[in-house]
């Protein structure tokens, strides 16, 4: 009786505490490797973005490329040594930045104009509804633009996961960039990722993992999809220039506006 009572009591302290800790497992000068889930993976880069590794039974799935990570590939294999297939949630360089090291990637069609011409590998064209089997994890492909043409979300049902690149952004999210897109289609962006996080998916996995530490939730895709409402129907409150201009790809005008949690830099010449 004593032993099924420390039994009990062992359970109850699990639920307390919940999942394990995050354990590193690979660090060097420019990335930082963390285990968050079984079989999931982040990668923390120098310059705030971030990768995710996910293995199944059969094959594993690098998410995004970073910025610049020496022999990515070699790293890569530190974590798991089955195939990998290559996703990009979009092409911007802080997420495609290393994709010569592979000599196959997955992209979505609208965004092979923002990819890098010097590319010398084969660019696969995945669509919204694909799914990745990659033997005990299925990963299904939900195009979510605004940020870029061809942005996407990927989707593990099993583990309620999303995987959202810069799709909805990582506390802020850029809109003010070409080829621009009005502001309501963002708003459905949102919208379809709220209805994905009523039907099971509960943690949202951003691009730039390093600036909020965790997965994010409903309520922060509510919040943007809210404030995004208020700047195209013209209500929104307190919108100031934004400082950071990017000569060739970003608006002219950029302007951010924040709103609690959330912020959104967009060009005001392209809300519509």
């Amino acid at each position: 009786m004593r032993k099924f009572r420390y039994i009990l009591a062992f359970m109850a302290l699990c639920l307390v505490v919940g999942p394990a800790v995050a354990q590193e497992v690979f660090k060097n000068d420019e990335l930082t490797i963390t285990k968050l889930e079984a079989n999931m993976w982040v990668v923390e880069t120098f310059d705030n973005t971030c990768m995710y590794i996910i293995e199944g039974d059969k094959k594993s799935m690098l998410i995004d490329t970073g910025t610049r990570a020496a022999k990515l590939d070699e790293v890569v294999k530190k974590i798991t040594a089955k195939p990998l297939e290559v996703v990009l949630t979009h092409a911007h360089p802080d997420h495609a930045g290393n994709i010569h090291f592979f000599p196959e990637i997955w992209l979505h069609a609208a965004d092979t104009v923002l990819l890098q011409k010097t590319y010398k590998g084969k660019v696969r064209f995945m669509h919204d509804g694909q799914i990745f089997d990659l033997g005990g994890t299925k990963i299904e492909v939900v195009h979510g633009p605004a940020h870029t043409p061809g942005s996407v979300m990927l989707i593990d049902r099993d583990n309620g996961n999303c995987y959202s690149g810069d799709a909805v952004g990582s506390g802020q999210v850029w809109l003010q960039l070409k080829p621009s897109s009005p502001m309501k289609t963002y708003i459905e962006t949102c919208k379809k990722l709220e209805k994905l996080m009523d039907n099971g998916i509960s943690k949202v996995y951003c691009g730039h993992y390093p600036h909020v530490k965790g997965a994010l939730d409903k309520s922060y895709v509510t919040a943007m999809r809210l404030l995004a409402e208020e700047i195209d129907n013209g209500t929104a409150q307190g919108a100031e220039p934004f400082p950071t201009r990017i000569p060739g790809l970003g608006g002219d005008n950029p302007m951010i506006v924040r709103k609690g949690q959330v912020a959104i830099v967009y060009d005001p010449a392209f809300i519509k």
